[in-house]
């Protein structure tokens, strides 16, 4: 009934990612591994753990990772059979060992009523020390809801920590933003289809920040704005409906200064922006904007 599925790359913590799904309490899970042509060869590793859970193994002979993250979670996806259920992995993150166990005890409660769900999370650097607290999440909570709370920095969110339908991602796929940078909170967006997210506070899953991850690495910062443009693009243009006025504000000027710090605004991006004002805010913050879209036009002459 549940897949987890790991993109394999680097070697480096992955037998402690193993180990923890060999701790396991509840056994009835498949692991799925995609090895994406790594230059680490964990096959000695593999056997190590061969009768302590079940899993498959396999090597693609071309890096996709590289180029699409996002293209090659979902190589990895297909890899797996008839679960209903999915969880991505990461190849240096850890699951406490009641984690499987937690998601069959509350199975019955969040069957039907939601796509997504969520375990509590802890933040772990490169030594396996604990570097945040424990974050835990509301029982029941919309994806939107739970979406500005990660933009409020009030709690934080990844790909591990979740759990999802397999239909609902067949339905969505995961957006090809660069470097996966948002995918996860887009997916929690459309997978969800309108359900609330269920969460799981009864277990931890520990994320990983070093710097072989895409979220510990600093030589990246101009593919991650342009991933959050994008994501914050679909933000203002398809969930603003479902904020209150001031958080409809926090989200559009998100944007706004996401796009400057690449670069100056596009006049089209400057009309959405507008409409988006127009339909949503009164006469005076309308006006406000377009005083800030008069300055950029005379700044660039």
């Amino acid at each position: 009934m549940l897949a987890i599925v790991i993109p394999f790359y680097n070697l480096t913590f992955f037998e402690t990612t193993l180990q923890s799904l060999a701790n396991q309490t509840d056994k009835r899970f498949k692991v799925y591994i995609g090895d994406d042509a790594s230059p680490e060869d964990c096959s000695s590793l593999l056997r190590k753990f061969e009768g302590k859970f079940d899993f498959a193994y396999y090597r693609f002979e071309n890096n996709l990772g590289g180029t699409s993250l996002t293209k090659q979670w979902e190589r990895c996806i297909a890899l797996s059979g008839p679960e209903e259920w999915l969880m991505i992995l990461g190849d240096d993150d850890v699951l406490e060992k009641n984690v499987v166990e937690e998601f069959y005890k509350e199975y019955n409660i969040f069957k039907g009523k939601a796509n997504v769900v969520r375990f509590a999370s802890k933040i772990i650097d490169e030594n396996a020390k604990t570097v945040s607290d424990v974050y835990v999440n509301p029982k029941w909570e919309s994806a939107t809801d739970s979406f500005f709370r990660k933009f409020e920095y009030l709690t934080r969110g990844s790909l591990s920590e979740h759990v999802f339908s397999k239909v609902s991602f067949f339905q969505y796929g995961f957006q090809d933003y660069p470097l996966a940078w948002c995918s996860d909170d887009r997916a929690w967006l459309d997978f969800s289809k309108e359900k609330p997210v269920f969460s799981i506070n009864q277990s931890v899953v520990y994320v990983r920040i070093s710097e072989s991850s895409i979220s510990g690495k600093s030589d990246n910062i101009n593919k991650k704005q342009e991933a959050t443009v994008e994501f914050f693009r679909f933000i203002i243009l398809n969930k603003l409906k479902f904020y209150n006025k001031s958080q409809r504000k926090r989200l559009l000027d998100r944007y706004e200064i996401s796009i400057k710090k690449m670069r100056k605004i596009h006049l089209s991006e400057w009309f959405i922006i507008m409409f988006l004002y127009l339909n949503y805010f009164d006469s005076n913050s309308l006006k406000k904007v377009i005083r800030r879209f008069v300055k950029s036009i005379k700044y660039e002459d």
